[in-house]
């Protein structure tokens, strides 16, 4: 068969899966029973009482090594940090199979869209993004197309895309990313959608090849899941219940980073703040690793995402001794009113939320909080909201994160009525973000005339002649200097504070000495 055959022949293939797909009415659940389970609220709250199971010897088999010789991958990501971390893993596996990155679309023989399922925006451009894939999948029938990430563990999502969306050739869960060389093998082989959508949560698996953006700061996953089960929230359902790494091997990765000249390392986790409470025989927290790291030779280190729910006294005195743990905390409070964090399901009170912030700010005087909050969630009134826009004022975060209430299928929230109206919720955003404005302002603004430190990103999306960085708060600054300083961090002597960055004067190439506690 020639390669016009061949490509002909792939066409029809792709022609039969659209007739086959309109003429289907059925539930196309029962197409993938066996791997996929739709989430369940009920079932979901038995998940800690099962153990974590961890693979240490993850390699790439014999038969898949040469896979990618002569091929190319992109990856599109959409969502949070995790996601981002989970493409540094398969943009890992796929070069360790031989293919190369591309930035090009139209040539890429494997194009994987890592999705995210927090917001319904997200999943439009996802399906947006799918879509305007099908002319290309025609055109280049031989290349594999696979959706990926957590709306992926979503059952009407699957059930759509094998639908409508008969140009994606693989679907793969949030659980078994280290299954992608035989993913890829079976998609190259068969003419049907490869559909492997885990319900079990995966093990922890170690020593997975990553490609990491960049060489100045670094993702490390501490655990994964979450627990919390915060009624608006699909991630418990996308990624599974709280499963945390062994100590010794974050504080091993953290030490090659540092070895490789790394300059920031971010742990993550869904919430981190839970990290060690599922590891048998061990009393052993977050408080505990940040101490562990803290006496590690890498300049800055930071953590995210905290529910208040679980921030330890422990964790504010580690922080507190400085060092190489930065004096930023992101600290999400939702809503400042008890009855719509209630019905959040965030299991902790206005009142319980302001003395962790105050007693954060004893211990840590300069401390930079910033948080997220949602508006306009169901049965939220203006009173309710305006409780919100008094915290703010109460703890005068420095910037914040803000959002419309979005419905998401499969989550306990979905089952209430969303009855505020939308523009109800627009003008309540646009108060709250003018309250974040006016508070994000007034803390730049503290910085004119003053000299801080900024690690070195590399030059300003705007300007190629201008370098940025962030401070340890977390604040972007903009500045001239040699390109020699990328990568390092370095003296900036602040001349105008604007409302989101600041603008300032090189100093001196300072590279910050970590005091260690």
């Amino acid at each position: 068969m020639n390669e016009e055959q061949r490509k002909q022949s792939s066409i029809n293939i792709l022609d039969e899966r659209d007739k086959k797909a309109e003429k289907e009415t059925k539930d196309y659940s029962k197409y993938f029973e066996h791997v996929y389970q739709p989430p369940s609220l009920k079932e979901a709250k038995k998940r800690g009482k099962q153990s974590v199971q961890y693979n240490d010897d993850f390699k790439i088999e014999e038969k898949y090594r040469n896979m990618g010789l002569g091929r190319t991958f992109l990856i599109k990501t959409y969502g949070c940090q995790m996601n981002a971390h989970d493409t540094e893993v398969m943009a890992g596996i796929l070069s360790a199979l031989g293919y190369q990155a591309t930035d090009d679309i139209n040539t890429a023989d494997v194009i994987l869209i890592n999705t995210c399922a927090i917001r319904e925006n997200a999943e439009n451009k996802v399906f947006s993004e799918i879509g305007n894939l099908k002319h290309l999948k025609r055109e280049r029938p031989d290349a594999l197309i696979g959706v990926c990430g957590c709306m992926s563990q979503e059952e009407s999502v699957v059930n759509k895309i094998l639908k409508s969306y008969q140009n994606v050739d693989m679907i793969f869960g949030t659980h078994n990313i280290h299954r992608l060389p035989a993913i890829l093998e079976e998609a190259y082989l068969s003419k049907a959608m490869v559909v492997e959508v885990w319900s079990k949560e995966g093990d922890v698996v170690e020593n997975l090849p990553k490609v990491r953006a960049g060489n100045i700061k670094a993702w490390v996953n501490i655990m994964y899941g979450c627990d919390k089960f915060c009624t608006y929230c699909i991630v418990p359902f996308t990624r599974g219940k709280e499963r945390s790494r062994r100590p010794e091997d974050i504080i091993e990765e953290v030490r090659g980073l540092a070895r490789e000249g790394y300059q920031e390392i971010t742990l993550l986790g869904q919430n981190v703040n839970s990290y060690g409470k599922d590891i048998e025989g061990i009393d052993y927290g977050l408080g505990d690793l940040l101490e562990d790291i803290s006496k590690i030779d890498i300049p800055r280190v930071r953590f995210t995402t905290s529910h208040p729910w679980d921030f330890t006294d422990r964790m504010i005195d580690i922080i507190a001794k400085g060092g190489n743990i930065v004096p930023h905390i992101h600290l999400p409070v939702q809503s400042g009113n008890d009855a719509v964090l209630k019905i959040m399901g965030r299991k902790y009170t206005r009142e319980s939320y302001l003395e962790l912030v105050n007693k954060i700010k004893t211990a840590i005087p300069d401390i930079a909080l910033t948080t997220d909050i949602i508006v306009g969630y169901p049965n939220e009134t203006e009173a309710q909201f305006e409780e919100t826009l008094s915290l703010y004022d109460e703890v005068e975060f420095e910037h914040a994160y803000t959002y419309i209430y979005s419905q998401r299928d499969g989550t306990p929230a979905a089952k209430m009525k969303d009855n505020v109206p939308q523009d109800v919720k627009k003008a309540r955003l646009q108060a709250l973000n003018k309250k974040v404005s006016y508070y994000s302002e007034r803390a730049m603004s503290k910085y004119e005339g003053e000299i801080v430190q900024v690690l070195c990103e590399g030059t300003s999306k705007r300007d190629d002649t201008v370098l940025s960085g962030y401070t340890d708060k977390n604040k972007l600054v903009n500045f001239k200097a040699p390109k020699s300083m990328i990568g390092k961090i370095v003296d900036v002597k602040i001349d105008e504070a604007k409302q989101y960055s600041l603008n300032g004067t090189f100093v001196q190439q300072t590279q910050k000495t970590v005091v260690m506690p």
